[in-house]
């Protein structure tokens, strides 16, 4: 079964995701359930609309240290399908969008679910960030 498209893949907003997301080693972008999902080679580190009622918004895996923070702020909420202890959603469309955070929460999220060789090639990119 096909699902419907979402939200539109050329839309700004989804532009400016999908540049986060490529600029890490070996990512892929993948449609499936008719939106966007950002992929480490398989794992998804972003999943675009994380529901029908908000398409303009994006789904992290979060680093364990950080999530109980997250989901204690109001800009985050426990996306549909999704482990509630790992990952969080937020909206890309607010007014208080805070896209600084959004690059590092995306990259964390790449960080959860990225191979060695993946993560090597993102700390030589970014020395400052090597280690974790």
């Amino acid at each position: 079964m096909e699902h419907p498209r979402v939200v539109d893949p050329g839309h700004p907003l989804v532009e400016r995701v999908r540049a986060l997301c490529l600029d890490l080693p070996e990512a892929v972008e993948v449609e499936a359930w008719g939106r966007p999902t950002f992929r480490a080679a398989k794992p998804i580190f972003v999943h675009v609309s994380a529901s029908m009622e908000r398409p303009f918004s994006i789904v992290v895996k979060t680093d364990p240290d950080e999530h109980l923070a997250l989901v204690q702020d109001d800009r985050f909420f426990g996306p549909p399908y999704y482990d509630r202890d790992r990952w969080v959603a937020t909206d890309l469309d607010g007014p208080d969008t805070d896209w600084a955070l959004l690059a590092e929460l995306i990259e964390t999220s790449y960080r959860q679910v990225a191979n060695r060789r993946q993560l090597a090639a993102l700390d030589a990119q970014r020395p400052e960030h090597a280690g974790g």
